[in-house]
């Protein structure tokens, strides 16, 4: 099954502050893809659902980061049931931010 990955553009600038910080980054995300690949909703306690519809599924799970070993950033991404599509909303180190941008997720659930 071929995954469709698309990152929004707060995503992008979210995630390029954090890759300078954490080198292992592209990696551990690269690694993360290849995850929800096989089990688009998460495997584990580290994946939780925040939002389901008929048109995807939001769900916030820890990224586990080889440069801070340990599971403090947080990844939010919607996958969409139809079309093997995912969508990566929100990137943040738990440290800095208690939780994810509801805004941003209501955003991008209304404009689908």
């Amino acid at each position: 099954m071929m995954m469709n990955f698309n990152e929004l553009p707060e995503f992008v600038k979210e995630f390029k502050r954090l890759a300078k910080k954490y080198k292992s980054l592209p990696n551990d995300l690269k690694n993360f893809k290849s995850v929800i690949t096989v089990e688009p909703t998460g495997n584990s306690k580290h994946f939780n659902i925040i939002k389901k519809s008929e048109i995807c599924t939001v769900v916030k799970a820890r990224l586990f980061c080889r440069y801070l070993k340990g599971s403090s950033l947080r990844i939010i991404y919607a996958f969409h049931n139809q079309g093997c599509k995912v969508d990566f909303i929100e990137i943040y180190f738990k440290g800095n931010k208690e939780n994810e941008d509801r805004e941003r997720i209501k955003e991008y659930l209304k404009n689908l």
